[in-house]
């Protein structure tokens, strides 16, 4: 019993730092501003699906890496992090009943909420100006959704995650 919940737990953390490597991973620079948010699409399906164990202190935790992996602002991505999966918990029943296309849509506008609260807060402490760019990984991510919950659901039920 405590095997199966310990395998769990580390598929879990397992595909959260594949996501983690995917999203610091280089890029060449026509592709660059595309790139999917890969660890908050995890970190979503994950409060989705299991909002007891991974929840806001979870994306906070990475949201904090990923500002170290990043050189950023330490915080800005764990404030932005936790607020998205804060939506999702608190949601959860409501996001897993939608169909796929719907919860793309809704995940879709997560990213982009996530992309405007680092803005904000990159505006309010430096020198940024708003580029239309910003909302190219709420387009990818919108693509990419169906096929990173078709794994992660797979992997859920094939090691049986709960």
């Amino acid at each position: 019993m405590s095997m199966h919940i310990a395998n769990g737990r580390w598929v879990v953390w397992l595909s959260l730092l594949g996501a983690m490597l995917l999203q610091i991973m280089p890029l060449p620079d026509i592709v660059e501003a595309w790139r999917p948010d890969w660890l908050l699409l995890v970190i979503i399906y994950w409060a989705m699906a299991l909002p007891h164990r991974y929840n806001i202190l979870s994306a906070f935790a990475l949201g904090v890496m990923l500002d170290i992996l990043l050189g950023a602002h330490l915080g800005i991505r764990a404030l932005s992090m936790s607020l998205v999966v804060y939506v999702v918990v608190l949601h959860f029943q409501r996001l897993r009943n939608f169909p796929i296309w719907q919860q793309a849509l809704m995940i879709s506008s997560l990213v982009c909420l996530h992309h405007l609260v680092v803005f904000w807060v990159q505006f309010v402490l430096s020198t940024v100006t708003f580029d239309e760019s910003l909302f190219l990984p709420a387009i990818s991510s919108l693509i990419i959704w169906p096929w990173v919950f078709w794994m992660l659901r797979r992997l859920r039920r094939l090691y049986k995650v709960r």
